[in-house]
């Protein structure tokens, strides 16, 4: 619809930049007329010299007038009302939301895509993140890195950070002026591990050019879950394992896959058929997949000992003597795992084949249905081959197949379990 506002979405952890990024925009606006939907005015601290004369920011409805026509609104209540009663009570060119308190935008944009009042009004223009360069150097350091903690009380900043990085259009590497070049490369690495489509923007106290940021229209609203630099890396493996697994002499150990950023897997025959990414990217990856399961305890012992060369950790695990199917999710120092559900495999009869007829491209095994370890790894010069045999060793022998195991991973749907703290 040509009537729709577009819409830039904003994050960016505590102290990144957003505040001096949106002031930059309000003051550098040129024609257009810009609304600022921000969670907090007062943590915002929009420049003085940007108030209309006469204005007050602390107008009952939350809303400050800028001397430029634009609009600073805070959120006091649901977002939806807000865009809605913006929409139809403000004239403006564009919106900037700041999801500040939000792990990452993506549920941002969804409300803009998915709830029919919003979609019919706005159209998501951009995902911008702000980084603040050293803190997220420094969140991947490994053994020594301060216990950092991102804006919700209970998550690492590794976390948050990869979040808000892996659903991003444009990352600014916000204070390259207090990186050096090569830490701005290996920024801008991980960036490009993490979300292989980003465009990444080096700027000093977030001074950025609006039009490369307002109005490139990047965002594509049926591509957002795919954007994960572990998605891709997952997906290029199976675009080169058309025969879903190889037997390495390993028995029911399945098939081990490798992958970089734009290519990966092997041959039918188990042979590696690409070149290592990590001589052009600086960062390769490799996916890990088994018919078999884990011994909870060995594989909470791999976890935990996972290099600080691995940045990034994502996938399905299986675990022994567990009906549940294993989220796994490792961002620098912080491990988490999250029973996502049952097995297809593990579910009554009926409602076993109502999933399957449902879903007619699931893969399944004859003996051990959906059960399946799936793993991606994402890292820099890591030694590959020491951690596939780590989790060859993790994985259960024939002897405790059967076998009763307890561990720290959760077996309610739902539940997490922190396996590794920073």
């Amino acid at each position: 619809m040509t009537d729709q506002l577009p819409v830039t979405i904003l994050s960016g952890s505590l102290g990144a930049g957003k505040t001096t990024l949106l002031n930059h925009l309000l003051s550098n606006a040129g024609d257009r007329t810009l609304a600022v939907l921000v969670n907090d005015m007062g943590d915002v601290n929009v420049d003085a010299e940007l108030v209309a004369d006469g204005s007050e920011l602390e107008l009952d409805d939350g809303v400050a007038e800028l001397s430029n026509g634009c609009i600073c609104c805070e959120l006091q209540d649901d977002l939806e009302t807000a865009v809605v009663r913006l929409a139809r009570d403000r004239s403006f060119d564009h919106l900037i939301v700041e999801s500040s308190g939000i792990s990452e935008p993506a549920p941002v944009a969804r409300l803009f895509t998915t709830e029919s009042r919003v979609a019919a009004l706005y159209d998501v223009d951009t995902l911008v993140t702000v980084l603040d360069t050293p803190a997220f150097l420094e969140s991947f350091a490994g053994e020594g890195t301060p216990q950092r903690r991102g804006s919700e009380a209970d998550r690492p900043l590794s976390d948050l950070l990869v979040e808000q990085v892996e659903v991003s259009n444009v990352v600014l590497l916000n204070k390259a002026d207090l990186c050096s070049d090569a830490e701005l490369e290996e920024a801008e690495d991980l960036v490009g591990a993490l979300q292989p489509d980003a465009e990444t923007i080096r700027t000093e106290f977030s001074a950025v050019e609006p039009d490369r940021l307002l109005g490139v229209d990047l965002f594509e609203a049926d591509r957002v879950n795919d954007l994960p630099g572990w998605k891709r890396a997952l997906a290029a493996a199976e675009s080169h394992d058309d025969s879903g697994t190889h037997d390495h002499g390993g028995g029911d150990h399945g098939d081990h896959d490798h992958a970089g950023h734009d290519h990966g897997g092997h041959d039918d025959h188990g042979h590696h058929d690409h070149r290592h990414p990590d001589e052009v990217y600086g960062v390769s990856s490799f996916v890990y997949r088994a018919r078999r399961p884990f011994h909870p305890e060995r594989f909470a012992a791999f976890l935990q000992d996972l290099p600080p060369a691995i940045v990034r950790a994502k996938g399905t695990a299986w675990i022994a003597d567990n009906e549940m199917r294993v989220s796994v999710a490792q961002a620098g120092p912080s491990i988490r795992a999250t029973a996502q559900g049952p097995w297809i495999a593990a579910l009554p009869p009926v409602e076993r084949d109502m999933y399957r007829s449902n879903r007619p491209d699931l893969e399944w095994h004859d003996e051990h249905g959906d059960r399946r370890v799936e793993l991606v790894f994402i890292g820099t010069e890591y030694d590959e081959s020491g951690l596939r045999n780590a989790l060859e060793d993790a994985l259960v022998t024939d002897e405790e197949w059967t076998g009763a195991f307890a561990g720290p991973f959760p077996d309610e749907q739902g539940s997490e379990t922190v396996v590794r703290e920073p």
